[in-house]
């Protein structure tokens, strides 16, 4: 049993008052050491929910046998979900023929502009994503995308009337557990469950990740408040998945709000490190490090782990120390990525592909044309990207010679999948590009950058706190051009090497 610290205890006191909480909790912090103590600090009953699997499975291996540990999208499932199994895992479509199964088969005119059922059918079906993404009870003229040429309020309102009725169509469709047009996925059953206003029986509740949670999640987490107690832990500054509908419901949640500060993974000097891009990302929290642990700060050449900001960067990578005969893993492993480049190089071969994912595109090219123009297909880019730099040959004979994480000498990682790992050694990858310049310039006549991106700051947060002893800023080192204060340099910024 470790010793709380005062930051802890405080938690674990305003816990058994009963109290509502937020605890933003840094890198590193002990969030779920803390979530387990104030488990084990009761008898009561308890949830534990997080939107990803293996942060709940590896939370059930933490907390007391009061405390039970899901995914919403598991709760859901078993409340109804389990209604519409005959329609998961069915495969791909493009959007066009959704489209068609759902009246759209001519061009349409709104304010002007001809929009041809491709881009006609893309908009619906990104509107009911957005839905089910939302708290929203009804399908509104805000969940449908701002179109280049139709984002005036006139020419959007055109549109609105266009849409709405085929997403509602959509919406229905989606209604029906046995069969239907549109490819039915998990964000699915979890909106129709939250239209139902679901109970969870239980007594605390306790969600994970709270910086990218869902709004349908925060609704049917909030409608608990009446009859459990809510707790809520996460870290702001790693709210890096907005791109997928996420939303950071810490600052806005009507309770206590405390701080985890104190990180037990590294030393002062990476703590003062991750500062910078807090102050940068305009976080609430600035991190104390460990006065027990020594981490510095300068080049790797043997590192644990390269972290990149790109899938495409992270493949280069593996590639790259493959050819140096280095024995690499890569986070998330390479199965998946070597059936679909052998599904890829079908495609190119002029034949058609059994892979699920790719079963019903009858030439690589109308993948492409997917990943860049359907929402649905956006996933896939990544891929696309490999394949038309790299070639599938490569791509496989890079995935062949993978080595699991245990019997690997380094560890490739994009910043996104390494969030909740760490590693002794940790090396920042090249492709972590500064700000773009602006037409300001110093006294020297340099360009000078514009300020950082916060979703950038925040995902550079990530990455820099994943070193226990020893961090390689690398792709990241343009931080020290840009005073500490968060203020923008008075010089140009070089791009990393």
């Amino acid at each position: 049993m470790f010793t709380p610290t005062d930051e802890q205890a405080e938690a674990a006191d305003h816990f058994t008052a009963g109290h509502h909480l937020a605890l933003q909790a840094g890198a590193g912090t002990g969030k779920t050491s803390t979530l387990a103590l104030l488990a084990r600090s009761t008898t009561r009953r308890g949830r534990y929910f997080a939107y990803n699997r293996a942060i709940a499975q590896e939370a059930a291996t933490r907390f007391p046998p009061n405390v039970t540990c899901r995914t919403a999208h598991s709760l859901a499932y078993a409340a109804l979900g389990h209604r519409y199994k005959r329609r998961l895992g069915a495969p791909r479509r493009p959007a066009w023929q959704t489209g068609q199964d759902l009246g759209i088969t001519k061009p349409v005119r709104a304010a002007g502009h001809t929009l041809m059922p491709t881009t006609l059918s893309n908009t619906v079906l990104r509107t009911v994503t957005r839905f089910c993404h939302s708290a929203d009870t009804e399908l509104a003229d805000h969940h449908i995308p701002q179109l280049r040429g139709l984002d005036s309020p006139a020419a959007h309102g055109e549109l609105v009337g266009i849409v709405i009725p085929y997403a509602r169509k959509a919406w229905a469709d989606l209604q029906n557990p046995d069969t239907g047009a549109v490819r039915f996925d998990p964000d699915h059953f979890l909106k129709i469950w939250s239209l139902t206003n679901p109970t969870i029986h239980t007594d605390f509740l306790l969600l994970d990740e709270a910086q990218d949670t869902n709004p349908v999640l925060e609704h049917i987490f909030n409608n608990q408040r009446h009859h459990a107690q809510l707790v809520m832990v996460g870290d702001s500054a790693q709210a890096i998945y907005h791109w997928r509908g996420a939303k950071d419901v810490m600052t806005t949640f009507d309770g206590t709000h405390l701080a985890l500060s104190q990180s037990f993974r590294f030393g002062p000097a990476l703590a003062a490190e991750a500062n910078r891009w807090l102050t940068l990302a305009d976080a609430p929290l600035r991190l104390t490090g460990s006065t027990t642990t020594s981490t510095t700060l300068g080049p790797l050449t043997r590192p644990d782990a390269i972290l990149c900001r790109t899938n495409v960067g992270a493949m280069q990578q593996v590639m790259n120390h493959l050819d140096a005969g280095t024995r690499v893993a890569l986070v998330g492993g390479g199965d998946s990525l070597r059936a679909l480049a052998l599904a890829a190089q079908q495609l190119q071969q002029g034949r058609r592909t059994g892979h699920p994912e790719l079963v019903l595109f009858p030439t690589w090219g109308a993948v492409q044309d997917y990943a860049a123009h359907d929402p649905s297909g956006r996933d896939l880019q990544p891929l696309v990207d490999l394949v038309d730099d790299h070639g599938t040959d490569a791509i496989l004979n890079a995935v062949a010679r993978l080595s699991e994480e245990p019997h690997a000498e380094i560890t490739i990682s994009t910043a996104h999948k390494a969030k909740g790992r760490e590693w002794g050694r940790v090396k920042i990858a090249g492709d972590f590009l500064p700000p773009a310049d602006t037409d300001e310039h110093d006294p020297h006549g340099q360009p000078i950058p514009g300020p950082v991106d916060s979703g950038e700051a925040r995902l550079a947060y990530v990455a820099v706190t994943r070193a226990r002893t020893c961090l390689d800023t690398g792709g990241l080192a343009w931080i020290d051009l840009y005073p500490r204060d968060g203020t923008r340099p008075t010089s140009s910024v070089p791009s990393p090497a």
